[in-house]
Formats: structure tokens, C-alpha cells, sequence
């Protein structure tokens, strides 16, 4: 799921000069956004260093070298991006859970991707926030239940001085309730004071109608990837 913020994040910056990709893992995001995106130059942080060393690999693999720049590291770690850093667009991948919330496992790489091991949604919504050119954005995919979750990054996203200017619940499964929702944040100072706080709230994106079939809709934004419906 966490490729649709590279799919619905360029939709509020048509012509990102600059991208940053947090928690950016073996770097999917990151590449399905500059695929989508061919103009764009891509900064990727990540603190696991077998995912990076992934990540590389298939930079190199896709020739994608000169566009990338893959840093090693803990987002909140000030040393890893420069104050003057700035990004048209900010993708992050965060883990959903708290850590002692679920059964752990035994993946490092896993664990990682799931549990909240280095930096909470707060974490990311702060470093987002330093980092933003204006007008900028900030995108990602976040639980939407059970409610505390969304809760959660309403209130990270608040206290780094950013608002929610769009949501979209994601169905997994037409007729059942919303699992994750895909984000899409600025900074309040980028905002006229009429929409601070203020979220526009589209329909759902079903991915399964109840059949077991592709949504249509689901199935478009697969295509525009180029991948099969």
C-alpha cells in the first residue's frame, strides 16, 4: 500500500524539482516516485543497512544513479540532512505500531517496517517539517483504525506545524471499514488562515470489490505505474 504515496503525492506537486524519501527501506517509493516523476533528483533516508544496501543495488540496476542519493541513517538525527536541505515533496514510509503494541517477530528488516523502532509518525511529520520548501507537501499511508491511530498522526502532524490538507481512507475490501488512510500534509504557514485544519476528506479508494475482483478505480492507478491491473 505504501506505493500509492508515490501515486497520489505529485497530484499536489505536479512539478517537484526535489524529492526526500523517509524510512525509505530497499527504496520502492522512492523509485516508483522516479518513475512517475522522470525530471526529479531523489534523496533517500534509511537506518537499516542491509535495506540500503538493497536499495543501491537496484539503483544500479535501474541506472539510476545520478538521480539518487541514498544517506544512511536515523531521520531524526540532524546530521543526516542539512538545515538548508530543502524538498518540493516528502514521502515517508512509517512504521504503524508502537513498539509492545503486537508480537514483535524475529526479521530485523521486518520488525523494523512494522514496529516504531526509530521514530514515531511524530518523528516524521518534525523532520518532514524542517525540510519543506514552500508549498511544499508532505505524503504518506497511516492506519486510520483503530481510532487512536488516526488520532496519532493528526497530533504529530499538528505539533510539527503541519495540517492534514487531504485524506483518503483506503478499503481493502469493498463494504468493509477504512484499515489505512493515504495523508497528504503542508505547513500551516503555507496556508492561508481560512484552511488551517482543515481536511478535505475524499471517498475511499476500494482496492477488492466484494467479489474478489480489482476495483476499477484501483486498477487505473495500477496502470498508471505500469504495472498489470
Amino acid at each position: 500500500m505504501t506505493f500509492l504515496t508515490a501515486w497520489a503525492a505529485p497530484l499536489g506537486v505536479p512539478r517537484p524539482r526535489l524529492v526526500l524519501d523517509l524510512g525509505s527501506g530497499i527504496g520502492t517509493v522512492a523509485m516508483v516516485a522516479a518513475w512517475r516523476l522522470p525530471a526529479v533528483k531523489v534523496v533517500t533516508i534509511e537506518a537499516q543497512s542491509e535495506s540500503i544496501r538493497l536499495a543501491r543495488k537496484s539503483v544500479r540496476w535501474n541506472g539510476l544513479e545520478e538521480r539518487f542519493d541514498l544517506r544512511e541513517g536515523d531521520l531524526r538525527d540532524p546530521s543526516v540532512l542539512l538545515p538548508e536541505d530543502r524538498f518540493d515533496l516528502v514521502l515517508g514510509s512509517p512504521p504503524y505500531f508502537p513498539l509492545g503494541s503486537g508480537v514483535v517477530g524475529d526479521h530485523p528488516q521486518k520488525i523494523a517496517c512494522r514496529f516504531e523502532v526509530r521514530g514515531t509518525i511524530a518523528d516524521y511529520c518534525r523532520t518532514a517539517a524542517s525540510h519543506l520548501e514552500n508549498g511544499g507537501i508532505f505524503a504518506c499511508v497511516f492506519p486510520v483504525n483503530p481510532p487512536d491511530q488516526l488520532e496519532r498522526i493528526h497530533d504529530g502532524a499538528r505539533k510539527a506545524g503541519l495540517t492534514v490538507v487531504r485524506q483518503r481512507d483506503i478499503v481493502l475490501r469493498e463494504g468493509e471499514p477504512p484499515l489505512l488512510g493515504l495523508f497528504v500534509m503542508m505547513r500551516l504557514h503555507d496556508l492561508p488562515p481560512s484552511l488551517h485544519h482543515q481536511t478535505w476528506r475524499e471517498p475511499p479508494l476500494i482496492i477488492r470489490l466484494k467479489d474478489g475482483g480489482v476495483h476499477p478505480e484501483y486498477a487505473a492507478v495500477k496502470l498508471s505505474f505500469g504495472f498489470p491491473p
